[in-house]
């Protein structure tokens, strides 16, 4: 449980505060708008991961026995985290300007995140291997994988957002930047340990 608690906080850090289209709207929303709506843009996935984890789920429970394809599935996954974390490494500056005129920072978070293909692309390919492998290993496994997520995904943001309503040097500083590479890093390795399983359920390693 704490294994799959840890996997899961990783990348939900990771994610948190990957330079993209949602970080973007929290820094923008909370200099224009204040505190509050930065947080309301950081609990979008809350709400529209859950439809993408159900019919996640439900793939899963119908591919419980092919270990062929969820081999392949989880190559394909960790590929995927090699490129995010590739992209951490190059920690790209993140523009803060001030949003413009629009709807409220929750439908905007909302529809950043239905929008973009990031978490789609996540949950096909890193989360359902590691959904699969937290079902087969304790009833726990997997509500531990999905709060660690979740916990550091929107903490991150969130966390982001107050320091940000008190100063905007930290998310324009290096410190900012080589805490991205790190997570780029960790990344890295964690598309080793998808490759790993991946082999593994293909039979290639033991």
């Amino acid at each position: 449980m704490i294994y799959f608690f840890a996997i899961g906080a990783a990348l939900g850090l990771s994610s948190g505060l990957a330079p993209g289209p949602l970080l973007t709207l929290v820094a923008s929303e909370t200099l224009r708008r204040g505190l509050r709506a930065g947080v309301k843009i950081a609990l979008a996935p809350l709400i529209t991961d859950l439809p993408i984890i159900a019919l996640t789920l439900l793939i899963l429970s119908r591919l419980s026995d092919s270990n062929r394809l969820l081999g392949i599935v989880a190559l394909a996954g960790g590929c995927l985290l090699l490129i995010f974390g590739c992209t951490n490494l190059r920690a790209p500056q993140l523009d803060i300007a001030p949003a413009g005129p629009g709807p409220g920072p929750l439908f905007k978070g909302i529809l950043a995140n239905l929008l973009n293909p990031h978490p789609y692309l996540f949950w096909a390919g890193v989360g359902a291997p590691l959904m699969a492998e937290a079902s087969r290993t304790h009833s726990t496994a997997l509500p531990a994988f999905l709060l660690g997520f979740y916990f550091c995904l929107v903490g991150s943001k969130i966390l982001l957002a107050a320091l940000l309503a008190r100063s905007q040097r930290f998310i324009a500083g290096q410190a900012f930047r080589w805490l991205i590479r790190g997570l780029g890093l960790v990344l890295c390795l964690l598309a080793l340990t998808l490759f790993h399983d991946g082999l593994k359920l293909l039979g290639i390693v033991g």
